[in-house]
C-alpha cells in the first residue's frame, strides 16, 4: 500500500519539471498501482490479497513563512490505500503544532498551517500521522514521523551586531590603507537565494573612505590626509541583501574614524626675538629666561631639543627643555657683572628629536630665535611681573574671597623678600586687602556690581627692612554679575485707557528694566499672575521681544463709573537661576485726544492749560456747590413766607354789587354774614392775614362748600361797566387767595 504526501509549491523555484511534479503531488491522490499482493482482473478491477503488514512512503512538506492570507495555508495530504472514500477511514496528526499550528481534515487528509510561521524561530517541525478505522477504532497503518519544513522568504535585514565602531588611521596615509573591516549577518537562510547574500556600500565619509563591497573592508580614498586640518571623520556603511538589486533589506552602521599623529609639522618659534632682563646679581643656575617654539604635533612627534647655537651665548648660559611645557629654559652659568658686560645675543635651535623620513621633503624640521639678556644693576626697588593687573571677582562674594595675586621680585643681588600692602590714599581700600607675604588680594566685603561694576587699587611692594625702595602698581578690579536683582516694568509714563477702546486693542506696549548686567542681552518673559482670577477687562500678551501689550478684553469704559485700574505683571529675566518680579501698573480711564500717538485725557489737557491742579478744581467745584445751595435754601424760606393782605374799607364797599341771582332767603344765614356789610370794623378783624398760617381742610368741613354757594358769576350794569370790572377783577383776586390760602368764608 503507497500513501503519498503532498508538497507545497514553491514561489522561488525556476524548473518546470519540479513544478508539475509538486504540482501533481499536491492537487492528485496517485491511483493504486498493482503489486505482489494485488491481482488485476479482466473488467479493470483489481482484486487485493491482504498481507499482514503495510507501510507509509512518506515526502517532505514545505510550508511558506510569514503568510498573512486571510485562509490557512494548504500544506499537503495524507492518503491511505484503505481509504475507499466512504468515510471510514479517519486521519489524525500529533506532534509538534498539532492541533494548534497545523490542522487535518479528519476525512480528506487535507493539512493546514492557521498560524503565520517564522522560519528564523523554528526552521521544521516534527510530526505523526495515523489512519484509524471511523467505526472500530483501530489503526488501519502503524503512526508515521513526517517533518513539515519552513521555507524561507527574505523578511530580516542586515545587521552589524557589534556597531557604531571606533577606527584610527595615521594621518598622510597612503589611498588604500585599511582601516577597519565591518561585518554585517543576516538571518534568513544563506543556502536559499539570495537572501543572505549581502553587499556593502559607503553611505557617507565620501571621498575621503571606500568599502569592498564584498568584504566591507573600509579603506582610505585620499591621499595626504591632515589630522592638523581634520581630526574626526564619520563614515556610514550599508550593508543591504539580495546582492545589492533592488527590493533588497537593507541596514546601516556608524564608524568614527580619528586620523592619528604622525610628525608631519617642524618645530616653529611664534617670534625671532626675544629680550630679558638679568640682574647682575643673580646666582649661577638661577633661570633667566624661557622660550618655546610651538609644533602642531603630538606625544613625541612634538618633542624638541633647544641649543645655544654660538658661542658667546653657549659659554656664559645654558638652556634645557621642559618636558611638560614642551620650553627651553635658558639659566644663567657664570656670573654676571654689570660694569663689565651689560648684554648677551644667545642663538637658539629648536630641533624635533624623533624626525620621520617619510617627510624630509617638507623641509628641515628645525628653527632659530635670538634671546638677548640685558644685566640689571642692583640696589633697584622690587619689580613687579606685570605693568598692570586685571582681576574679576563675582559680586555678592562672601568676605575673603580671593581675587588674585599680584607679584613682585627684588631685583638686588640679595633678593631680599618683598612685602605688599595697599595704597592708603584710596577709598577702595575699604573693599579689599592684600596678605603682605603672598600679594594675595581678597575682599574684605560683598561687592555689589550695581553700585560699582570696577574698582581700582594700588599696591605697593618693598624690600622687607628697606621700605625706601618700593614700586606701584595698578590693579583693576571688575567686579562680575549675578542675576541678584529682580526685574521690574517700567513705570516711564502713566498708563492711559480710551473710553472708546475695543475689544482686542492694544492699550499700551510695556517693557521691563533690570539691575544686572545680561552678557547675551536682556531676555524678559511677561504674565498675568496665575493665583489671581481672570482679569476681566485687560489681558497681557507677551510679544517676545521683552515687551508685552496691555489689550482691552471690553468696551465702553466710562471714567465717571470707574476711573482707576490696577493692573499686577509678572516678569521674569533670562538669568541663572531666573528671578522674577510683580509690578502693578495703574491704567487711567478717561476720553482721548489724539495727537499724533500721544493720548492726552481731556480734562487734563484742560487744567495742564488753564495752570490749575486737580485738587484745586475739586474745590472750586465744592464752593460752587455750597453757594448754590445757600441760594435755593434763600429762596425757598421767602417763598414760605407770606405777606398780609390788607383790605380797606373801600374795597369792602365797593365789592358789593349788584347781581340777578336770588338769595336763599331769612333762612339762609349761612351763605354771608351781612354784619359785615353793615360794619366794616368787623370786617377789617375778619380780613385774610397772610403772615398767619390758615386752618386745615378738617376743621372747615364747610368751606368749600360754602365758598361754592356765595361765589355767584358777576351782572354788571351797562352804565358802572368800568368799575365793575375794576371791582370784579380785584374781587377775583381776592376769592383765588381764599381758595388758596384758606377755605374760610369770605
Amino acid at each position: 500500500m503507497r500513501i503519498p504526501m503532498t508538497c507545497c509549491l514553491c514561489p522561488f523555484l525556476v524548473c518546470l519539471c519540479f513544478i508539475q511534479r509538486c504540482y501533481g503531488a499536491s492537487h492528485h491522490v496517485p491511483t493504486k498501482v498493482p503489486s505482489k499482493n494485488q491481482t488485476k482482473l479482466a473488467n479493470g478491477e483489481t482484486e487485493v490479497h491482504h498481507r499482514p503488514k503495510r507501510g507509509w512512503i512518506w515526502n517532505q512538506f514545505f510550508v511558506l513563512e510569514e503568510h498573512i492570507g486571510p485562509d490557512a495555508q494548504y500544506v499537503g495530504k495524507l492518503h491511505s490505500n484503505s481509504d475507499k472514500g466512504d468515510g471510514s477511514v479517519r486521519y489524525i496528526l500529533s506532534g509538534e503544532g498539532a492541533g494548534t499550528i497545523f490542522i487535518i481534515d479528519e476525512v480528506t487528509g487535507d493539512i493546514h498551517a492557521t498560524k503565520s510561521l517564522d522560519r528564523e524561530r523554528k526552521a521544521h517541525y516534527v510530526l505523526h500521522a495515523q489512519a484509524l478505522d471511523r467505526n472500530t477504532e483501530e489503526a488501519l497503518e502503524p503512526k508515521s514521523e513526517f517533518i513539515i519544513k519552513v521555507q524561507d522568504i527574505n523578511d530580516n535585514a542586515p545587521k552589524f551586531p557589534d556597531g557604531p565602531f571606533e577606527a584610527t588611521v595615521p594621518e598622510m596615509s597612503e589611498v588604500g590603507t585599511s582601516v577597519l573591516q565591518v561585518t554585517a549577518t543576516d538571518s534568513d537562510d544563506p543556502t536559499y537565494g539570495n537572501s543572505a547574500k549581502i553587499v556593502y556600500s559607503i553611505l557617507q565619509g565620501q571621498p575621503y573612505f571606500s568599502v569592498d563591497p564584498k568584504t566591507g573592508i573600509i579603506r582610505t580614498a585620499l591621499p595626504n590626509m591632515d589630522r592638523e586640518a581634520r581630526e574626526h571623520y564619520t563614515v556610514v556603511i550599508q550593508a543591504k541583501d539580495m546582492a545589492g538589486q533592488v527590493g533588497g533589506l537593507s541596514g546601516s552602521t556608524t564608524i568614527n574614524i580619528t586620523l592619528t599623529d604622525v610628525n608631519d609639522n617642524p618645530p616653529k618659534f611664534p617670534q625671532k626675538n626675544y629680550q630679558v632682563l638679568v640682574l647682575e646679581s643673580a646666582e649661577v643656575g638661577t633661570p633667566v629666561g624661557k622660550l618655546k617654539a610651538n609644533d602642531d604635533d603630538l606625544g613625541t612627534n612634538a618633542d624638541i631639543k633647544y641649543t645655544i647655537i654660538n658661542s658667546e651665548g653657549a659659554n656664559m648660559f645654558s638652556i634645557a627643555t621642559n618636558r611638560d611645557t614642551k620650553e627651553g629654559i635658558v639659566s644663567l652659568k657664570k656670573p654676571l657683572n654689570y660694569e663689565r658686560k651689560k648684554t648677551y645675543t644667545l642663538h637658539i635651535e629648536g630641533l624635533n628629536t624623533h624626525a620621520d623620513p617619510r617627510f624630509t621633503y617638507l623641509g628641515p624640521f628645525k628653527d632659530t630665535a635670538t634671546l638677548k639678556i640685558s644685566v640689571g644693576d642692583v640696589d633697584e626697588a622690587p619689580v613687579f611681573s606685570m605693568d598692570y593687573y586685571i582681576l574679576d571677582v563675582y559680586e555678592n562674594s562672601p568676605s575673603g574671597t580671593e581675587v588674585g595675586t599680584v607679584t613682585a621680585r627684588d631685583p638686588d643681588g640679595d633678593n631680599k623678600p618683598v612685602r605688599y600692602e595697599l595704597d592708603g590714599k584710596e577709598e577702595e581700600e575699604s573693599y579689599f586687602r592684600i596678605d603682605a607675604k603672598s600679594g594675595v588680594i581678597r575682599t574684605t566685603q560683598p561687592l555689589d556690581r550695581e553700585d560699582t561694576p570696577w574698582h581700582n587699587i594700588t599696591v605697593v611692594a618693598s624690600e622687607v627692612g628697606n621700605p625706601v625702595l618700593f614700586s606701584h602698581v595698578p590693579v583693576t578690579v571688575q567686579v562680575l554679575d549675578t542675576n541678584d536683582n529682580p526685574p521690574e516694568v517700567a513705570a516711564d509714563e502713566e498708563v492711559i485707557v480710551c473710553e472708546s477702546s475695543r475689544p482686542g486693542q492694544v492699550i499700551q506696549t510695556v517693557r521691563a528694566v533690570d539691575k544686572d548686567d545680561f552678557a547675551n542681552g536682556q531676555r524678559f518673559s511677561f504674565a498675568l499672575p496665575s493665583q489671581l482670577p481672570v482679569n476681566p477687562n485687560f489681558t497681557l500678551k507677551d510679544n517676545e521681544d521683552s515687551t508685552a501689550s496691555i489689550i482691552a478684553r471690553r468696551r465702553r469704559f466710562s471714567h465717571l463709573t470707574q476711573e482707576l485700574y490696577e493692573l499686577p505683571i509678572v516678569v521674569w529675566d533670562g538669568g541663572e537661576p531666573s528671578l522674577t518680579g510683580t509690578s502693578t501698573l495703574t491704567l487711567r480711564v478717561c476720553p482721548c485726544q489724539r495727537h499724533g500717538r500721544i493720548r492726552m485725557c481731556q480734562g487734563e489737557a484742560f487744567l495742564s492749560s488753564a495752570g490749575l491742579s486737580t485738587g484745586a478744581l475739586i474745590a472750586i467745584l465744592l464752593c460752587i456747590i455750597i453757594l448754590l445751595a445757600i441760594v435755593v435754601l434763600f429762596i425757598t424760606l421767602r417763598r414760605s413766607k407770606k405777606e398780609p393782605l390788607i383790605i380797606s374799607e373801600e374795597d369792602i364797599r365797593e365789592n358789593v354789587v349788584t347781581y340777578d341771582d336770588e338769595g336763599g332767603g331769612e333762612e339762609d344765614t349761612e351763605a354771608f354774614d351781612i354784619v359785615a356789610l353793615r360794619n366794616p370794623a368787623a370786617a377789617e378783624e375778619l380780613k385774610f392775614r397772610r403772615d398767619i398760617r390758615p386752618e386745615s381742610h378738617d376743621q372747615h368741613p364747610d368751606g368749600d362748600a360754602l365758598l361754592s354757594r356765595n361765589w355767584r358769576p358777576w351782572a354788571l350794569h351797562s352804565g358802572r361797566h368800568q368799575r365793575s370790572k375794576r371791582h370784579t377783577d380785584h374781587q377775583k383776586a381776592s376769592v383765588s387767595c381764599g381758595i388758596v390760602g384758606s377755605t374760610a368764608p369770605l
